[in-house]
């Protein structure tokens, strides 16, 4: 891949775009190799120009909060691009509709919402993402997900063009979306509906007392790991791990947590090799007790 133009474009723009960079730092499971390219662009338009110039010569990846990545070891042969702060900006419309933008902390919408009296957006305080991610996976829990209350998505496409897609468009499904994977989030609006501000903190603090009585919290962790099988099973993707799968097993530092089976741990040193020998024996094991396949939702960018 020649570099030459991005190289002379990194010395034209505010964003910062870097070459060869250590992505073990960049998500929360502290594993992977570099990347050929990383790109932090400051605005649009900075985005808009880079994409038109990278004009699709490899892979793209964008990174919201890596809570959910795993990164090879190897060095990823094409371009991370991780939002900058301009992405992340909140504003309200009349009074019912939130505007955010893709880089957007998931507990930062919610923290806002409740702000200006808008429940429906409680659940988003325990999901460690970002708003771009949340709308790519549906990310949900305690009975919602995103699909609940996106009104629609502006995105961009891998050679520069906007495009507003509204909610009609889009087929939500557990852990999924159909936008084109090449599509880039921007932003998106929400609809919530007023409530009383206490009523909806006090929600809040509920779920998230719940999600820390049963997961773990501040560890290298890419959250859970496997979707729960809805359509194989009535049972929790944890209760098959757990009458399936010796829960001391570990390849190297890849561990599974005691607090949670279906969250896997990097307890120091781990490798993605690790890890994904540890998600492949879980597969494994449980398919072989219980016949049931299991689906990664953490995100394998190779």
């Amino acid at each position: 891949m020649n570099l030459k133009d991005l190289e002379d474009f990194s010395k034209k723009i505010p964003g910062k775009l870097l070459f060869d960079y250590n992505l073990n730092k960049s998500n929360w499971f502290n594993i992977g190799g570099k990347t050929k390219i990383y790109f932090k662009p400051e605005n649009l338009t900075d985005l808009v120009d880079f994409l038109k110039l990278f004009n699709k010569r490899g892979k793209i990846f964008v990174l919201g909060a890596g809570s959910n990545v795993l990164f090879q070891d190897s060095c990823f042969d094409g371009v991370v691009i991780k939002l900058g702060k301009n992405f992340s900006k909140l504003s309200i419309l009349n009074d019912k509709i939130v505007i955010a933008g893709s880089g957007t902390q998931d507990k930062k919408l919610s923290e806002f919402a409740c702000e200006n009296s808008l429940s429906g957006f409680e659940f988003l305080s325990c999901i460690p993402g970002t708003v771009g991610g949340g709308i790519r996976m549906n990310s949900g829990c305690f009975d919602s997900e995103f699909k609940d209350i996106i009104l629609s998505v502006q995105t961009i496409d891998s050679l520069g063009n906007v495009i507003t897609i509204p909610r009609d468009k889009i087929r939500f499904n557990y852990r999924e979306c159909n936008l084109n994977n090449d599509l880039i989030f921007l932003s998106a609006s929400f609809k919530g509906y007023k409530n009383d501000k206490k009523l909806i903190s006090q929600k809040m603090i509920s779920l998230k007392s719940k999600k820390e009585k049963t997961q773990p919290t501040k560890i290298k962790t890419g959250g859970s790991t496997f979707k729960n099988p809805v359509d194989q099973t009535n049972k929790k993707v944890w209760e098959l791990i757990k009458s399936s799968v010796p829960l001391d097993t570990r390849f190297g530092d890849a561990t599974i947590s005691e607090k949670h089976c279906n969250f896997f741990i990097n307890k120091n040193k781990a490798t993605c090799r690790d890890m994904k020998k540890l998600i492949n024996f879980v597969k494994e094991k449980v398919f072989a007790s219980t016949g049931v396949r299991l689906s990664l939702e953490i995100i394998l960018v190779e």
